[in-house]
């Protein structure tokens, strides 16, 4: 690991700072106008800001206490796609409202039947004149019953090799025929949907890309990828992170029972060792190399890391973990970031959601320590 920030005194500070000071508490139109939502991003959406200064710029506004638009699926996924492949009348009707959140977006890939086999999917989309006719269905959309517009991949060609006839479309989910189901978790909410679309009718101007182009657009990201210091909690970015629950363990008067003082520092190591694991990351990017197997072991470690988070704030909730009343060590139910009855319910998904831990660990056997494969049937 080789990894130093720029200085106090770098140009590319003062230029954040000075920006800073002319924008006191900036909105997301804003930092969108700015570049400073995506400054990864070429003009005049981002600043092709290299790793490096995308970095300074995280590191200026996490100090300034300013927080960017929150809109994951849209400037994760769909935001880079119409970037690089749609037309210059795509780009202007839909990444504005996507860079500043005024519009959510959701992501519309996984099938029922196909399992983790996404070129597998059985949605179809049909040309009838000025429109798409879109049938089938999907699930664990994410938030699809708040969203605004989804990306959707259907079949559009059937007699092409099953990689080859998926086409890439954005769907406004106000659209007569989509039925949205809630997909109810443990905790009592949901984040998860299934979609249903009967006879949708889009417009033929919805395709990204050219039609039979959508597997290569699913995997899309922009060159210059995005970087950040920022660590999310430990609940897919959302929650407290382990250092924030250690500070509040600290305010508490400590931990004086000694198993749970070695539980304590084991999930503090954890903490650690992640962090350093996100550094080699960040090392490798700024370099201009890929990143190596940290990639894959940080995955797998950060998910049970966790579930070791908040099975040890319930250890330090006693019997008060068994009502939806508790916090560690005596502290509120309610915290910052959500309530710690439904962090430990929803961590229990962690080392399912996005790749299940036994899939990680075949990754890594198979791909990293060269391992035989397992056998398929």
């Amino acid at each position: 690991m080789d990894f130093e920030l720029p200085g106090p005194d770098d140009p590319r500070r003062h230029e954040v700072r000075a920006w800073l000071e002319a924008h006191p508490s900036p909105g997301a139109d804003e930092l969108q106008e700015a570049g400073y939502v995506v400054p990864h991003w070429p003009p005049p959406w981002g600043r092709a800001a290299d790793p490096m200064t995308q970095l300074v710029i995280d590191q200026e506004l996490t100090a300034a206490d300013v927080a960017r638009p929150d809109n994951p699926i849209g400037i994760g996924w769909a935001g880079p796609t119409i970037a690089l492949a749609g037309t210059v009348e795509q780009q202007e009707r839909w990444l504005p409202g996507l860079l500043t959140a005024r519009e959510y977006w959701c992501q519309l890939f996984s099938e029922p039947e196909a399992g983790s086999d996404l070129a597998n999917l059985r949605t179809t989309a049909v040309r009838d004149g000025d429109e798409w006719v879109i049938n089938g269905s999907k699930i664990w959309s994410s938030y699809a019953n708040h969203s605004d517009f989804g990306i959707l991949l259907a079949r559009t060609d059937p007699s092409a090799p099953k990689h080859k006839g998926i086409s890439y479309f954005v769907l406004p989910m106000a659209t007569a025929g989509i039925e949205v189901r809630p997909i109810i978790e443990m905790t009592g909410g949901n984040h998860f949907n299934e979609c249903f679309f009967t006879d949708v009718r889009i417009p033929a101007d919805h395709l990204i890309g050219q039609a039979g182009d959508g597997w290569r657009l699913a995997n899309v990201t922009l060159a210059n990828e995005r970087v950040s210091l920022s660590t999310g909690g430990v609940l897919w970015s959302m929650g407290p992170t382990a250092r924030e629950l250690f500070d509040l363990i600290r305010a508490r008067g400590g931990i004086t029972d000694p198993p749970l003082r070695q539980r304590a520092a084991r999930v503090h190591s954890e903490a650690i060792v992640l962090q350093l694991l996100g550094y080699r990351v960040l090392t490798a990017i700024v370099k201009g190399e890929a990143p190596g197997p940290e990639v894959s072991i940080k995955k797998a470690m950060a998910d049970e890391h966790g579930q070791h988070v908040f099975a040890l704030a319930a250890a330090l909730a006693g019997a008060g973990a068994l009502t939806s009343e508790w916090g560690p060590l005596g502290a509120a139910a309610e915290n910052p970031w959500g309530s710690w009855h439904w962090g430990a319910l929803f961590s229990r998904a962690l080392t399912i959601g996005g790749g299940t831990s036994e899939v990680q660990r075949n990754i890594i056997a198979e791909r990293i320590l060269g391992l035989p494969r397992d056998p398929h049937p």
